[in-house]
C-alpha cells in the first residue's frame, strides 16, 4: 500500500551542505512524507516559471569560467525524440554560447525504441543538431533501452566498445556498460582506474549504485563490485541515470555521486526522503553543465524551461577512498 502523502512547501534561497557550497535562486522546494520529518528535508523543487524567451536569452551562469578550465555537459535518458528532449537542447545550446562547453556525457538510454537510421536522426541528431554544429562531441554509455549497435554510431564516440576511456585536460573518464558487468569488464576498470594518474577520476554509466528513485531505486549488486573499486583506486564523481529524475548525494565513502536520468524522460513525483539526498529534482526534465579547475568541481542543474535547480562546488578529495 502506498503511504499516504502530505506536503508543505518551504521557499529558500541557499543552504549550506557538507564539504560543500550550493545555492539555489527563486525555487521552491517541496518536502514530501513530511510527518516526524524535519522542515529542512528536501525531496523536490518547483520551479519558478520561465518563458522559452527568457530562458534563451538570459541564461542564469552559476560557473566561474576560469581561463583553462574544462567543461562539459550531462544528460541522461535524453533519446525519446519528443519536445521535451527538444526543449533540453535548446536550453543546452543557450548556454554552450557563454560557457563554451565542448563535450557532452551521455548516460544511457540515448534511443529509445527502434535503432533505425531514422531513429538516430529523430532522437539525436535533429535535438542536438545546433550543439553538433557548433563542434561538440558526444560520449555515451549504454543503457537498459540501448542496442549494441550505438557502439558503431560515429556520433556517439564509442569507438565500437561496450565500455571505454577518455581523457580531456587532467580529467580521466571511464565509461562503463552496466547493463553487462562481466568479469572482462571489471578487470579492465580495475588496471584503467590503476595505472590512470589524472587529478580527477570520473566513473559514468547508466544504472546508480545510489538513488532515492521510488521505481528503480540502487543496483545494489552493481554497488557491490563497482564500490570497492572507486574507494581503492580514488574515484572522485560518479555520475549514472536510469531513474528519471535528478538526485545529488551525500558523498558516500567520501565519493560524489549524481543521478540524472531526466534529460528526455521524466518520472513526475518518483522521489522518497532520505538522509543520503543533498538535493533531488523530479518535476522537470534538466541537464548539468559541469567545470573543473584545479581541485574545484562546479556544477549547475538547469531545466528545460532555464530555471537553476541545483548549484554548487565540489572540492577534489584528498583521499576519497578514506
Amino acid at each position: 500500500m502506498k503511504q499516504m502523502r502530505s506536503s508543505i512547501f518551504i521557499l529558500l534561497s541557499c543552504f549550506a551542505l557538507a564539504g560543500c557550497t550550493a545555492r539555489n535562486d527563486q525555487a521552491v522546494y517541496l518536502a514530501s512524507n513530511a510527518e516526524n520529518r524535519p522542515a529542512s528535508t528536501l525531496l523536490s523543487f518547483a520551479t519558478r516559471s520561465v518563458s522559452p524567451t527568457q530562458a534563451t536569452s538570459e541564461p542564469l551562469l552559476k560557473l566561474p569560467l576560469k581561463a583553462k578550465s574544462l567543461r562539459f555537459a550531462v544528460i541522461g535518458d535524453s533519446g525519446t525524440g519528443r519536445s521535451p528532449q527538444f526543449e533540453v537542447a535548446q536550453e543546452m545550446e543557450a548556454y554552450r554560447r557563454i560557457v563554451n562547453f565542448s563535450f557532452v556525457i551521455m548516460l544511457g538510454d540515448n534511443i529509445y525504441g527502434g535503432h533505425s537510421p531514422r531513429d538516430f536522426v529523430k532522437k539525436f541528431e535533429e535535438p542536438y543538431k545546433p550543439l553538433l554544429d557548433a563542434g561538440v562531441k558526444f560520449y555515451a554509455s549504454l543503457g537498459n533501452h540501448d542496442s549494441l549497435s550505438e557502439r558503431e554510431y560515429s556520433l556517439f564516440n564509442m569507438g565500437g566498445e561496450r565500455y571505454y576511456s577518455f581523457k580531456k585536460n587532467d580529467v580521466a573518464f571511464f565509461v562503463l556498460d552496466s547493463s553487462y558487468m562481466d568479469p572482462v569488464q571489471l578487470s579492465w576498470l580495475e588496471k584503467q582506474l590503476r595505472e590512470s594518474n589524472a587529478a580527477w577520476k570520473i566513473c559514468y554509466f547508466h544504472h546508480p549504485l545510489y538513488s532515492d528513485g521510488k521505481f528503480h531505486g540502487p543496483d545494489l549488486d552493481l554497488r557491490s563490485v563497482l564500490a570497492p573499486l572507486f574507494q581503492k583506486y580514488q574515484v572522485n564523481v560518479v555520475l549514472s541515470g536510469h531513474e528519471h529524475v535528478y538526485e545529488r548525494l551525500k558523498p558516500q565513502n567520501n565519493i560524489y555521486y549524481f543521478v540524472l536520468g531526466n534529460s528526455g524522460q521524466l518520472r513526475f513525483n518518483n522521489l522518497r526522503l532520505s538522509s543520503q539526498m543533498e538535493a533531488g529534482f523530479d518535476t522537470d526534465r534538466d541537464f548539468m553543465l559541469v567545470e573543473v579547475e584545479g581541485d574545484d568541481f562546479y556544477f549547475q542543474t538547469i531545466t528545460e524551461s532555464g530555471a537553476t535547480i541545483d548549484s554548487g562546488i565540489l572540492h577534489k578529495q584528498t583521499n576519497p577512498s578514506n
